[in-house]
């Protein structure tokens, strides 16, 4: 019998034990060699340190706690809805909405890329096939049709974690940016807050501007009377219009000042500019909170852009990882079922079927050095994220620590401005006593008042002071947050987060 085209005797060679065990001893050879010749990551890398929270002067106490909406220790009701309404139209909120959206995305995308993936395809063609072609008689010149349907399946074992790591990567990413979308939160409700503080500073100093102007106006009109009397001159009436006319400016700025602080609050609560034009809170009914202890090593946690760094610092980690794994051998198994069939009337012919199976490699050797380069690409990344990490953790307990001295610092400066608005009030008592006794004249005691009204304002920007502060502070330590980035993650991702 004639061997078959395809056999080992056709081809001039004896298929015996002793050549398979050869060509076996010679495959594993190759392999080995192969694996051998395999692109080298190069030599290790030390990352950066983490700086500690000890190194920072933290101890192991922990921060008083702080309400998740920290605005409404402030008592006023209108200030907790305009912060309430920025945090739910500001668009730049959105902004922050939509990236952990896209985060999220992409960490179920990665999920989903893990896993076994199945396809089925189904096709059916009608050809003219050619007569000078591949294809021989006596399909060849014929027109006929074809069909195919087919199921198959693919799957990449995860032997070196590349996966694994890669979904790390996706969720750390995804949490970074929910904390990052909590410190947006944070730092709108700040800044809502404190310029509501300021627009009550600027009205209160107003209504002082007024008094000033009124006590001022009686001075001068009382040296005009004077000097028609003979007791002044031309150049106590000149000195008393140039501070009148000085007062009228400041008053102006003022009103400038509270238009700005109005249109301000108005687009950072997401309203036309002008929607807040009435709006007029007074400095004297915001409540100053208590003031809270020192910070503790966990304000680490409660500070949502630490909290982001350090997620960032994850997720560079994890490349790291990946890009590692890209030096390892990949094998992936894949198989397919399906009928095919040239006559579309033939395709579900038990004859029209066909199986197949098997694995692929996949096996780095000479890459020109990209490999090499994307490593080394993603060690830079791990330092840069880990330098930002070191940075952001200085910042927050410089910030809490500064925040922390000017609170304990204007609660003395209070103490002693209050005793000295006191005194003034006093002197200012004792010369209207003086006058109604006819020791002094009315000049005399409209000049004492000057004293006060500066007093007044002092005592204005202090407390407008001391309410900025306290709000820096609550922000500085957390702003109410904690971690709350792992029950944020769509469901399908909770159970593959990477604690």
């Amino acid at each position: 019998m004639t061997a078959p085209p395809t056999s080992p005797r056709f081809l001039g060679l004896h298929w015996t034990p002793r050549i398979q065990r050869a060509t076996g001893l010679t495959t594993s050879a190759l392999l080995l060699s192969l694996l051998s010749a395999c692109a080298s990551p190069g030599p290790d890398h030390a990352p950066l340190p983490l700086t500690a929270p000890t190194a920072l002067g933290l101890n192991d106490a922990s921060s008083t706690a702080i309400a998740a909406a920290w605005w409404t220790s402030l008592g006023d009701e209108h200030l907790n809805q305009l912060v309430e309404q920025a945090l739910r139209d500001q668009p730049s909120l959105a902004v922050a909405r939509t990236r952990v959206e896209r985060t999220q995305t992409l960490a179920e995308l990665s999920r989903a890329a893990n896993g076994p993936q199945a396809t089925l395809s189904a096709d059916a063609t009608e050809q003219r096939y050619s007569r000078k072609g591949l294809i021989p008689a006596p399909i060849a010149g014929s027109t006929d049709s074809s069909g195919t349907v087919q199921a198959a399946l693919s799957w990449s074992p995860d032997w070196w974690g590349q996966q694994a790591a890669q979904l790390a990567a996706a969720i750390g990413q995804a949490r970074a940016a929910q904390a990052d979308a909590a410190a947006a939160r944070t730092a709108l409700a700040t800044q809502v807050s404190r310029s509501y503080i300021a627009l009550a500073r600027v009205l209160s100093q107003q209504r002082g501007a007024q008094l000033a102007l009124v006590q001022r106006q009686a001075i001068l009109d009382l040296t005009r009377q004077r000097l028609s009397a003979g007791l002044d001159t031309d150049g106590d009436v000149a000195q008393a219009q140039v501070v009148l006319d000085d007062i009228r400016a400041q008053a102006e700025g003022l009103e400038e000042q509270i238009a700005l602080a109005r249109q301000q609050l108005a687009v950072l609560t997401g309203q036309s500019p002008h929607a807040l034009d009435s709006l007029s809170p007074n400095l004297a009914q915001l409540q100053v909170p208590a003031l809270p202890a020192a910070a503790g090593a966990d304000l680490l946690g409660r500070r949502p852009d630490v909290v982001a760094a350090r997620w960032r610092v994850e997720a560079s980690a994890q490349n790291l990882t990946v890009a590692r794994t890209q030096f390892y051998p990949n094998i992936s198994l894949n198989a397919f079922a399906g009928l095919n069939a040239l006559g579309v009337d033939q395709l579900f012919n038990l004859e029209s079927r066909q199986l197949g199976i098997g694995p692929a490699l996949r096996l780095p050797l000479f890459d020109g050095g990209a490999l090499r380069a994307q490593h080394q690409s993603r060690q830079a990344e791990l330092d840069e994220a880990i330098a930002q990490y070191n940075s952001t953790l200085l910042n927050a307990v410089k910030e809490a620590s500064n925040a922390l001295s000017s609170n304990q610092s204007l609660e003395r400066q209070v103490q002693l401005q209050n005793t000295a608005r006191a005194n003034a009030n006093k002197v200012r008592e004792l010369a209207q006593d003086r006058r109604k006794a006819g020791l002094v004249n009315e000049l005399a005691v409209l000049n004492t008042e000057t004293q006060t009204l500066t007093e007044r304002r002092l005592t204005v920007d202090l407390r407008a002071r001391q309410l900025d502060a306290r709000v820096l502070l609550l922000t500085a330590l957390g702003g109410g947050w904690q971690d709350d980035t792992a029950a944020a993650l769509p469901p399908n991702l909770k159970d593959a987060r990477h604690e």
